[in-house]
């Protein structure tokens, strides 16, 4: 489980005060970004994990911290 950063936190960065976004659509946003990571560790050759976060726990790091924005189409 991950408490750090919170999901509140997540739904304010990502959403806006007038139209939050939902549970549902933070975890979706946090699962595509997981994958992104997966991706580009795979295609830099990068196989010992050891010793550093989650790919799930730094997709939540990086919305928390501004990095991740949603595209409205």
């Amino acid at each position: 489980m991950i408490n750090e950063p919170s999901v509140d936190v997540m739904i304010r960065k990502l959403g806006t005060e007038e139209e939050p976004i939902s549970r549902y659509a933070l975890c979706t946003i946090a699962a595509k970004r997981a994958r992104q990571i997966i991706e580009t560790e795979r295609n830099a050759g990068v196989v010992d994990s050891t010793g550093k976060d989650k790919e799930l726990l730094t997709a939540c790091k990086d919305i928390a911290d501004g990095k991740v924005v949603i595209a409205k189409d």
